[in-house]
């Protein structure tokens, strides 16, 4: 934490108006820097500023005319939503909504509160019980029949691939390889 306020800080400094962060189980964490180190006198005060900044990707994107990346055609997929989104940083359907925005059919997802069994170390900690969690998530994301699932945390992507041959990216990838429709 310290490494990187260290790293941010004369960005900072200089007026950034955010720290962006992709994977929602990292932005979980740096937005809560302010609490892990409100005890630390000489970070503090820089941490608690990291806080205010932490924005995930979804937050800034939502507030933006994506007009650009709506699509030509709809694409069924399916969302999985991270605990670290919904919970962590209590982000339930702004990505869902930017994707049908954008033209995305949301395949429906049983049980989609539930975790998929990354949860950061627990899938190396405890493999069958996350083998077991990734097997039930996936049997609902798939059941409404997605070209692909998408999700905005890197390990659940990794852990969720690594149960299906079907497709599986981070969200953000399905504005950049989509073709364009009208704005």
């Amino acid at each position: 934490m310290r490494r990187n306020i260290d790293a941010w800080w004369p960005h900072i400094a200089a007026g950034a108006e955010a720290i962006v962060v992709t994977a929602s189980g990292c932005g979980s964490l740096v937005k809560d820097y302010g609490h892990a180190l409100r005890l630390d006198p000489a970070y503090a005060e820089k941490a608690a500023r990291v806080t205010e900044l932490a924005r995930d990707l979804a937050e800034v994107l939502a507030r933006e005319d994506l007009g650009a990346f709506r699509l030509a055609a709809p694409r069924r997929i399916a969302f999985h939503a991270p605990c670290s989104l919904q919970h962590g940083q209590r982000l339930q359907g702004v990505v869902e909504a930017i994707l049908q925005g954008l033209g995305f059919e949301l395949a429906p997802v049983n049980e989609a509160h539930l975790c998929c069994g990354s949860a950061g170390t627990y899938s190396v900690l405890q493999p069958e019980l996350a083998a077991q969690l990734r097997r039930r998530k996936l049997d609902h994301l798939q059941a409404g029949a997605p070209e692909l699932i998408a999700s905005a945390n890197v390990g659940c992507q990794l852990h969720l691939q690594a149960g299906t041959a079907l497709r599986v990216v981070h969200w953000i990838e399905l504005l950049d390889e989509a073709p364009p429709g009208p704005a």
